[in-house]
């Protein structure tokens, strides 16, 4: 109840005391009975009590409609039955944890005001949850402390990476899940123009990676496949695999490795080429040779590349 009704409560016990003290004296002179003043008491505190009621009944329909989009009860089942839970051999392995989403029980008064309440107006854009205002997400049907809770987890350092990532978060319900999931919008990290702070908030990959990756695409001239990142060192398949849809190649910030007109000093820094005996065949055969036979299948039949650097290089965009 608010300072506000308290005062309103004080204020009329108050002139209630003047009232009796008034009565009393009129009442000697007059002649007013004692259960007319009681009467006119008990209408009093009658006014005042529907009034609370009133407040009362306001709040708890506001809290069940503030409520209203809180996110499903997620339960957590660790025991997996037996069949589910033997690994080669038949031996026992450890049981992974399985979740399973399930709409929230609710009193069914509450849901009968929940159901009958007007629901406030939601807009549907399309949106980053990385970088979207509380304000924005407000307008989304995130009520103001779900929408404060998602920011609270992005300053922190939390960050969607997947649709998948953004379904997960405990405040989202499957409801409102399905009617954004098409507006989800994560920008994929280009693997020619991401600085390392953003390769290091790739899954699987920190401050060495990402440097390496870094270096990688300066010796490269530029990615050009995203395949190219398994050449660096023990970055393996299974790290590749684990971001592989969350990074790109925009066809408009390649830049054509220029293998036939690079001096051999330059040729020998690529990772394709390697040395500097094979960038220096690689000139001696474009300047003995015309510009059709330029090709990596040229290199290679004439021994100047090895199968797999042929290969590899012949993936690459390259310019005359």
């Amino acid at each position: 109840m608010s300072r506000y009704l308290y005062g309103y409560l004080f204020f009329l016990f108050a002139e209630m005391v003047k009232y009796m003290d008034r009565s009393e004296q009129k009442q000697k002179k007059s002649g007013l009975s004692e259960s007319f003043i009681i009467g006119v008491i008990a209408i009093v505190f009658l006014v005042v009590g529907y009034q609370t009621a009133l407040f009362v009944h306001q709040a708890a329909v506001t809290k069940i409609a503030a409520g209203r989009d809180e996110p499903d009860t997620v339960y957590v089942f660790r025991d997996l039955p037996p069949e589910d839970n033997e690994g080669a051999g038949g031996q026992a392995v450890a049981a992974l944890p399985k979740t399973e989403r399930r709409n929230a029980q609710h009193a069914p008064r509450a849901e009968a005001v929940r159901n009958n309440l007007p629901r406030r107006k939601v807009e549907s854009f399309r949106f980053d949850p990385n970088t979207v205002s509380v304000e924005d997400l407000c307008r989304l049907g995130f009520s103001p402390k779900q929408a404060q809770s998602i920011d609270n987890y992005r300053k922190k350092g939390g960050r969607f990476r997947r649709r998948s990532d953004f379904a997960k978060s405990y405040v989202v319900s499957d409801s409102i899940y399905r009617r954004l999931e098409p507006y989800v919008d994560i920008p994929l990290v280009d693997l020619n123009t991401a600085d390392s702070a953003a390769f290091d908030a790739l899954p699987g990959i920190g401050g060495w990676f990402a440097s390496k990756m870094i270096a990688h695409r300066r010796l490269l001239g530029g990615y050009s496949y995203k395949e190219q990142l398994m050449d660096i060192y023990n970055f393996s398949k299974e790290k590749y695999d684990g971001l592989s849809d969350l990074v790109t190649i925009s066809p408009e910030n390649v830049t054509p490795y220029p293998l036939w007109s690079l001096p051999a000093d330059s040729l020998r820094k690529h990772p394709y080429i390697k040395d500097y005996e094979t960038a220096r065949a690689i000139v001696l055969f474009r300047e003995n040779s015309s510009k059709e036979d330029w090709t990596v299948g040229s290199l290679a039949s004439a021994g100047i590349l090895d199968e797999e650097s042929a290969a590899r290089l012949s993936l690459c965009i390259l310019c005359h």
